[in-house]
């Protein structure tokens, strides 16, 4: 039977386990010949060869790129890989990243810093490397070409999170950046979107709250989420983009964008003293921020 992605070559960052390993599963279950990447410190091992491993075990083709995606060359030689491969690329799936979780009262430059890099920079590296791939493309044959990009935010860049300042920033980032790369690559082609994933993951997993079942079922196992980013990746979600999701157990959430709360208007001009007079009656009647905002499982 045919997979969704036959055909297609893909790159799933942060590969090597949690959600970018089931991806990068998926990815080759549906066809797709997939670069596997993931970053180790030197001396540590990395889990990319096990993946490539279990691909080729199953009869699907993949290749390791064991990069920092945050570092421009690495990144870009990522994309060249994906290449010199198999001659092509049509989806970037930008997955890495890390915690630094501290009260914002507590954190330090390097805890801000190592968040906003591998997320933030992590997304844009390699999305700033295959746009240009395929705009050079859609150049050539002055026309639309096939590219999509999955990004991975979080529910903490829609709501914020306690003790996540530096992450709930850099998942926010990144849904702007899906937003503004949706827009500046529609006329070539190429789809932008954004999942905020929960699963159980290394990252997620001191948290608590993430090894829930019903009956059998894992509601937060990360096989939950694969199949959405696999679809974005597709010819079908050839109308979809500029959109982020939420994603997890058996529920797909479609957000909207930012919508107007209430309006307030002056016939003259505003001063601190009726600026004053006009919202402080409305935030006594509501808090500013809301239980419903903060972030829960």
């Amino acid at each position: 039977m045919p997979g969704l992605l036959d055909g297609k070559v893909a790159i799933v960052t942060g590969a090597g386990q949690g959600l970018g390993r089931s991806h990068a599963l998926t990815f080759a279950n549906e066809g797709a010949r997939v670069v596997i990447n993931d970053f180790a410190p030197p001396g540590a091992s990395n889990p990319v060869d096990a993946v490539v491993d279990e691909i080729k075990a199953a009869g699907g083709e993949a290749v390791a790129h064991e990069g920092d995606v945050a570092d421009w060359d690495q990144s870009k030689a990522m994309v060249q890989l994906a290449l010199d491969t198999w001659g092509q690329l049509d989806v970037l799936v930008n997955n890495a990243g890390i915690l630094r979780d501290r009260m914002v009262f507590n954190m330090s430059e390097e805890e801000w810093d190592a968040v906003i890099r591998v997320h933030l920079k992590g997304h844009f590296c390699p999305t700033r490397h295959a746009v240009e791939h395929w705009r050079n493309q859609s150049k050539a044959i002055d026309g639309p070409v096939f590219g999509r990009i999955i990004n991975t935010s979080s529910e903490a860049g829609l709501f914020a999170a306690v003790g996540q300042p530096n992450y709930a920033a850099a998942k926010g980032g990144i849904i702007q950046l899906t937003l503004s790369t949706a827009q500046a690559m529609a006329r070539h082609g190429v789809t932008a979107n954004a999942i905020a994933p929960r699963a159980l993951t290394q990252m997620t997993e001191q948290l608590g709250g993430f090894d829930t079942k019903d009956g059998d079922f894992e509601v937060f196992a990360p096989e939950n989420v694969s199949p959405l980013v696999a679809y974005l990746g597709s010819e079908a979600s050839a109308k979809v983009s500029g959109q982020v999701f939420v994603v997890w157990g058996r529920q797909i959430t479609v957000l909207k964008g930012p919508s107007v709360d209430k309006q307030f208007e002056t016939a003259e001009q505003w001063t601190a003293a009726n600026v004053s007079d006009a919202l402080s009656p409305f935030y006594e009647r509501r808090k500013p921020i809301a239980d419903g905002f903060l972030l829960k499982y």
